[in-house]
């Protein structure tokens, strides 16, 4: 499996339709917000509203790449970066957050992109990235931790235990 992190383009068009078309059939949630906050069959539209480029109170900038894996050409999943933590994402919601689309789960998927998603942090000069996940959410738990998650603590969010994992990217080798 040749996964890499790509920027949405025009020549994906095919693979993002394919991705989400599963996704939504599914009756999922689809994680993460980003790639779900705009219509995706209005592709320039969805095109145009995936980053945050400007902060405002509720936000801040992120980026939003997809998971190609190059050999099958399909996307496997997703992740947004939040380029800095504000109040609501450092209690809950963090630096990353990622999925994987439904067919591709308990692959190992996750734990790969993650990485990926861990050099571009290293990019925009983060070196302590905070991760969240559900607590009965056992694989994501585990492909944080396989990335060198460190568990802080637990906090109740909207009713929902959350986890919260720090990974410490200062003098770690990606």
């Amino acid at each position: 499996m040749d996964l890499r992190l790509v920027k949405l383009a025009p020549k994906y068009r095919r693979q993002l339709t394919e991705m989400m078309e599963e996704w939504y059939a599914s009756g999922e949630k689809i994680i993460p917000y980003s790639i779900r906050k705009a219509d995706y069959r209005d592709f320039d539209r969805y095109l145009n509203n995936l980053d945050v480029l400007e902060p405002s109170p509720d936000l801040v900038p992120d980026s939003t790449f997809f998971c190609l894996d190059r050999e099958r050409d399909i996307f496997v999943g997703a992740v947004n970066i939040r380029h800095y933590l504000n109040d609501r994402l450092l209690f809950s919601g963090g630096h990353i957050g990622d999925g994987v689309r439904p067919s591709e789960r308990r692959k190992g998927i996750a734990t790969k992109m993650i990485a990926l998603a861990l050099e571009e942090c290293r990019k925009l000069g983060i070196d302590r990235v905070l991760m969240v996940c559900d607590k009965d959410n056992i694989g994501s738990a585990k492909s944080i931790r396989n990335n060198g998650g460190v568990l802080e603590n637990e906090i109740e969010a909207d009713g929902v235990v959350q986890q919260r994992y720090w990974i410490d990217l200062s003098g770690r080798k990606l």
